[in-house]
C-alpha cells in the first residue's frame, strides 16, 4: 500500500508539473497580414473548415487558418460585432450593432441573406445554445437578450437584463451566462424558461468584458478593464480565483486540453493562466503579443490562440495594409 501511494503521488505531480509547462510553454509562432479598413471585434473560429472569421465592421473577413490567407469576405454588415458558425445548418450569422439587426449568410459563399430585424438595440454578443436550439443575441444598448430561431430566421423572445451585456457563454445545459459590464456583474438567465434567474458580483473586477467557461468543472472565467480575472462557481456564483492579468482586455479563452486560461490585453500581451484544478490558478506568462491585440478565439484542437491586431508587423506604424493576425501556440 505504501508503494502504491508513493507511485500515486509521483504521478500525481509528474501530471500537474507537465500541465504547468504546457500552460507555460506558448510563444508567438505566426503573424498573417491581411490589411483593410475599419475596426474589428470578436474572433470565431471554425477549427474543422480551418476558418478564421473576423467581425470588421461593414464586412466578415474569412481567413484561412492553415495558410493565413484571406479567402473572402461576407459583405454588408453594418456595425458588425460577433459571427456565430452553425455548420450542420450550412450558415453562419453576424450581428449588426448599428443596424439592430442580425444577418445570416451562406458558408460556402459567404453570400449574405436578408437581415434579421430584432427588438434589442445594439446587439453585440451572440452565442447558439443547444439546449434551445436557438441564437441569442445580447444587447448593449437596451440591456437586453434577444431570441432568434436559426432556422425561421425570426426573433421569437427576450429577456430583459439589469445592466449593460457583453459578452456571453451558453453551458448547453439551459443556462446562459452573460458579463454585465456596467455593474460588475454576472448575470444568470434559463435559456428554456426565457428569464433572469441570478445577478453576481464580480468584486474587485471593474468593467468586465470577455466571458470563457469551463463546462466540465462549472468555471466562469471573466476579464475586467482593471487588470483582473475573476473566477466563479456557474452553480452558485461563488468566487472561487482572482488573478491578476493585462489591462484592458476585450476577450477570454479557455483551453480544458491543456487546462489554460487566457486574457488578450489591449496592452500588447496575452495572459496565460494554468488550471491546477477547478478552484486554484496561477499566472504562468504575460506573452507579448502586439498593441491592441484584444480580441481572440481559441482553437481546443491544436492549442493555438488567433488574436487580431491593427499592427501585426513587429514595428512597423500601425496602418491600413498592416491590420492581421497574430498565432500562438507551444514551441
Amino acid at each position: 500500500m505504501k508503494r502504491f501511494l508513493i507511485t500515486a503521488i509521483a504521478l500525481a505531480a509528474t501530471t500537474a508539473c507537465l500541465a504547468t509547462a504546457s500552460s507555460a510553454n506558448y510563444t508567438l509562432l505566426e503573424r498573417h497580414v491581411l490589411g483593410g479598413a475599419g475596426k474589428w471585434d470578436y474572433l470565431t473560429l471554425d477549427s474543422a473548415a480551418q476558418r478564421l472569421y473576423i467581425a470588421r465592421g461593414d464586412r466578415v473577413m474569412v481567413m484561412d487558418t492553415q495558410s493565413g490567407k484571406l479567402v473572402g469576405e461576407v459583405p454588408g454588415a453594418n456595425g458588425a460585432h460577433r459571427v456565430v458558425i452553425l455548420p450542420d445548418q450550412h450558415q453562419g450569422f453576424v450581428t449588426n450593432g448599428h443596424a439592430n439587426s442580425v444577418t445570416p449568410f451562406d458558408l460556402a459563399t459567404l453570400k449574405p441573406f436578408p437581415a434579421i430585424a430584432i427588438s434589442g438595440k445594439d446587439p453585440d454578443a451572440m452565442l447558439f445554445d443547444l439546449a434551445t436550439a436557438k441564437l441569442w443575441t445580447f444587447n448593449g444598448h437596451s440591456n437586453s437578450a434577444s431570441v432568434i430561431d436559426p432556422v425561421s430566421r425570426k426573433e421569437t423572445g427576450s429577456v430583459a437584463l439589469p445592466g449593460k451585456p457583453e459578452f456571453a457563454v451558453t453551458d448547453d445545459r439551459g443556462h446562459l451566462y452573460v458579463n454585465l459590464e456596467d455593474m460588475a456583474q454576472i448575470a444568470e438567465i434559463d435559456a428554456k424558461e426565457g428569464k433572469l434567474l441570478a445577478t453576481w458580483s464580480l468584486a474587485p473586477c471593474e468593467g468586465p468584458t470577455g466571458l470563457a467557461i469551463d463546462v466540465a468543472h462549472q468555471r466562469l472565467f471573466s476579464v475586467c478593464a482593471n487588470q483582473k480575472m475573476v473566477v466563479l462557481d456557474a452553480t452558485n456564483g461563488h468566487q472561487v480565483s482572482v488573478q491578476t492579468i493585462g489591462s484592458d482586455p476585450d476577450a477570454a479563452g479557455y483551453d480544458a486540453g491543456t487546462a489554460t486560461v487566457f486574457s488578450s490585453n489591449a496592452d500588447g500581451t496575452l495572459t496565460i493562466i494554468h488550471q491546477a484544478d477547478a478552484d486554484h490558478y496561477s499566472v504562468v506568462a504575460n506573452l507579448a503579443t502586439a498593441t491592441n491585440a484584444r480580441t481572440l478565439a481559441v482553437d481546443t484542437r491544436s492549442h493555438r490562440v488567433y488574436l487580431a491586431a491593427p499592427d501585426v508587423t513587429a514595428g512597423a506604424k500601425a496602418s491600413q495594409g498592416t491590420f492581421g493576425v497574430l498565432v500562438v501556440g507551444a514551441r
